[in-house]
């Protein structure tokens, strides 16, 4: 090895047009975030790129199911993970659908990609009685009415009562909040809305940050935003996150979290709680029935783990 880097592989501008296209498809007319944008284009463009690279004629009609499957082998020979992997072949697959659908293709060679499947870890969630303590901590920071702690007690008990992701939560206006039916008014991926109930400890910090706390940060950028950082923008994610790690900071024992991680224990929870599996699905926003029912594999192996612990027959 000489030390230099790989040469960079450049599109032609036929294909960096045809890339465009799709990247104003996926924003426009299926509304993707802008963190699926990137993402999906990284991989169209890894993909283009193999294209260029491995067939003397960049013609998008040449793409087909060779193309693909070498593009994904020289991953899996690089040692990209099986979840990176299966991730990619699922951009891949969007990407030649729309290209059929937009007649650059006779037929669809992604229909036809199969990748290896991606090992889903369990994730990391609080116990009941850990989540309880977290609540519990935020709320007796929030006793004294401080502004910064009141928003930080909200956060945590919206996460949690709610099991919203964290890009929801910031998207909160105040309009979201039906405050007589105790729901949110939540726009999930693909924009699509969805209603979530909220419990009484979440409806107080509601009450309290709208009485004593929003009020003090309100500013020029505040807006209808329900959530407000410390200059009266609003709250971003970053800001979030920071928040769930502070509070569970000072529970005992708890896991390090993200705000994901509350989603996680919401589901949970409610899973042990007796909670039909299809309601799960309705109040997470989840699209497929398969995403839901990891949650059912984290309960049995919490049940799995007392019982081991616990029972004499163990």
């Amino acid at each position: 090895m000489n030390g230099e880097r790989p040469q960079r592989i450049e599109l032609t501008p036929e294909l960096d047009a045809v890339l465009q296209e799709y990247s104003e498809h996926l924003r426009l007319g299926r509304g993707r975030s802008e963190h699926t944008v990137r993402a999906y284009l990284a991989d169209v463009r890894s993909l283009l790129r193999h294209f260029t690279s491995g067939v003397g004629n960049t013609n998008i009609s040449a793409l087909d199911l060779s193309v693909l499957r070498s593009w994904l082998a020289a991953q899996a020979a690089a040692g990209t993970a099986r979840t990176t992997l299966a991730r990619r072949t699922s951009s891949a697959r969007n990407f030649t659908a729309w290209l059929m659908r937009t007649r650059r293709l006779s037929s669809d060679p992604g229909a036809r990609l199969v990748a290896a499947r991606a090992h889903r870890t369990l994730p990391a969630v609080l116990r009941q009685t850990q989540a309880v303590e977290a609540m519990d901590a935020a709320e007796l920071g929030a006793a004294q009415e401080d502004p910064i702690a009141l928003r930080d007690r909200l956060i945590v008990e919206l996460l949690y009562s709610t099991g919203i992701r964290v890009g929801e939560l910031c998207s909160l206006d105040l309009v979201s909040v039906d405050k007589h039916r105790r729901l949110l008014r939540v726009i999930g991926k693909g924009n699509k809305e969805r209603s979530v109930p909220y419990g009484r400890p979440a409806a107080d910090a509601i009450d309290a940050w709208l009485r004593a706390g929003r009020p003090k940060l309100i500013g020029e950028r505040s807006g209808n935003a329900l959530l407000l950082g410390k200059r009266g923008g609003r709250l971003d994610q970053r800001q979030a996150r920071s928040v769930v790690h502070d509070v569970l900071s000072a529970v005992p024992g708890s896991p390090d979290l993200s705000p994901h991680g509350l989603r996680h224990s919401a589901a949970t929870h409610l899973l042990e709680g007796g909670a039909d599996l299809r309601v799960v699905q309705e109040l997470l926003g989840h699209a497929s029935m398969a995403t839901t029912q990891l949650y059912t594999h984290v309960s049995v192996d919490r049940l799995r783990a007392v019982h081991d612990q616990a029972h004499p027959r163990a």
